[in-house]
């Protein structure tokens, strides 16, 4: 089973872009999936059944996990027996019809004006690792990045005479993304700093760096925007994700068609852009007629 996994990964890799960190969730969603079987005796898919994965179903929920969690390795699964179906290593899929609970729906959070405003002015722009902070905490309000759309800039993506980045989204795909005045400002003072960390020979064109002259990584880039939030006193959870709600809530408040904001986003569905329940339905109704 370790071969048929092996190869739906590669697969998710060579034909869907699957970025690094997909990868090593569905990996892991995956392989706890497979030793649950093991350990029931099952070695072979083709004898999986649809009471078997009820019963896996029931042991994640027995563990307490998150209906988000159990959805999220559901869908791993899913994709993998489909895979397996369209291969013809298994005669049909055992998840199809598989019912499963409705995950509960949790507005995004977004921080106000005034917070992203103190926010912004947390970092110490005296020190080389404070301009380094004010200019990732401004490139992600001022473009909508992801946290590992913002951690994987390269020198060669960043266009500051014309306000531009390039960035490399979700599937591999590339959009241009919009910077503005403050971010290219702090973008110039990090990158022009004398004592701003080197960058070391496997990642030599990376814009953002830690202290020893390494690529950042997204779990540092979350502890440094927790960092600076406890910093502003704000006294709510935020990640980097919160400053990307932001980003489109506030645009959109301003007067952004939704068209327009889907595209400062990334392409995705119109659906999963989740900032709507924070806008005046009036102003929705507007640009929705816009």
């Amino acid at each position: 089973m370790d071969e048929l996994l092996s190869a739906y990964l590669h697969r998710l890799e060579n034909t869907r872009g699957a970025s690094p960190h997909t990868l090593r969730a569905y990996s892991r969603d995956l392989q706890h999936f497979l030793s649950f079987l093991e350990g029931r005796g099952l070695r072979d898919m083709a004898a999986l059944t649809p009471r078997t994965l009820r019963a896996w179903l029931g042991t994640l929920d027995e563990r307490g996990l998150a209906p988000s969690t159990i959805q999220r390795k559901l869908s791993s699964v899913r994709g993998f027996l489909r895979h397996l179906a369209d291969e013809g290593q298994i005669e049909a899929n055992p998840a199809l019809g598989l019912r499963q609970r409705r995950r509960p729906r949790h507005l995004p959070s977004v921080l106000s004006e005034e917070e992203i405003a103190s926010l912004l002015l947390a970092p110490d722009p005296s020190t080389p690792l404070g301009l380094r902070d004010r200019a990732l905490l401004e490139v992600m309000y001022s473009a909508g990045t992801r946290a590992a759309e913002t951690v994987g800039l390269d020198r060669k993506d960043l266009d500051l005479a014309h306000g531009v980045a390039r960035v490399l989204g979700k599937g591999r795909k590339q959009r241009l993304a919009a910077l503005g005045s403050y971010a290219v400002k702090a973008l110039e003072a990090y990158l022009d700093a004398p004592d701003r960390p080197r960058p070391q020979r496997t990642n030599p064109d990376a814009v953002f760096l830690g202290q020893k002259g390494t690529r950042l990584t997204t779990r540092s880039l979350e502890r440094i925007v927790a960092r600076h939030v406890l910093g502003a006193g704000i006294h709510r959870h935020a990640t980097p994700h919160t400053l990307r709600h932001s980003f489109a809530t506030h645009l959109l408040d301003r007067g952004a068609d939704l068209r327009s904001l889907q595209g400062l986003l990334g392409p995705a569905p119109l659906v999963a852009t989740p900032v709507c329940p924070h806008v005046p339905v009036g102003r929705l109704r507007e640009v929705y007629g816009q």
